[in-house]
C-alpha cells in the first residue's frame, strides 16, 4: 500500500470510530423512546408537533402526503375522534400517545377544537383521554 491509501484508510477508521451511530427510532414519528414533549398548553403542543403537517393556520397540506385540514373540520365535533387520532394515530397520522400525557392530549385537542374556525367549546378532559388509551 502506498502512503495515500494508508492515510485514507486511517482517516476512514478514525471517522467511523469517533462518530456516534444514529439512534434507531421505534416508530415513524422520528422520536426516540425516551422523548417527551415538554409543552403543556394546547397552543404550544400544536406549534411543536402538529403545525408541521397541518400548517400553522390548520388548513392542512398536500405534497409528500395529504395532511387534512383541522380548520372548519366537522370530524372534530365529537371530542373522542381527535383524542383517538392523537393517542393512537391512523394511516399517516403517527400515534403520539406515548409522547404526551393525558393533560397534554386534552389540551391540544381542546385547542384544535376551539380554534381554526372550529367552535366545539366542550373541553376534552383527562378522563376522556384515559378512556381512549389502549
Amino acid at each position: 500500500m502506498n502512503r495515500i491509501t494508508i492515510s485514507a484508510a486511517a482517516a476512514a477508521i478514525a471517522v467511523f470510530t469517533t462518530v456516534p451511530a444514529f439512534p434507531q427510532s421505534s416508530d415513524s414519528t422520528g422520536f426516540g423512546a425516551a422523548t417527551k414533549i415538554e409543552a403543556k398548553d394546547g397552543a404550544g403542543i400544536y406549534a411543536s408537533l402538529c403545525q408541521g403537517c397541518h400548517m400553522p393556520d390548520g388548513v392542512g397540506a398536500v405534497g409528500a402526503g395529504k395532511y387534512p385540514a383541522l380548520a372548519k373540520n366537522e370530524n372534530l365535533e365529537a371530542g373522542a375522534y381527535p383524542v383517538f387520532m392523537v393517542v393512537s394515530g391512523q394511516k399517516a397520522m403517527p400515534p403520539l400517545g406515548s409522547y404526551l400525557d393525558d393533560e397534554q392530549v386534552a389540551a391540544v385537542v381542546t385547542y384544535i377544537r376551539t380554534n381554526f374556525d372550529n367552535n366545539y367549546t366542550d373541553a376534552v378532559s383527562t378522563e376522556d383521554v384515559q378512556a381512549a388509551r389502549p
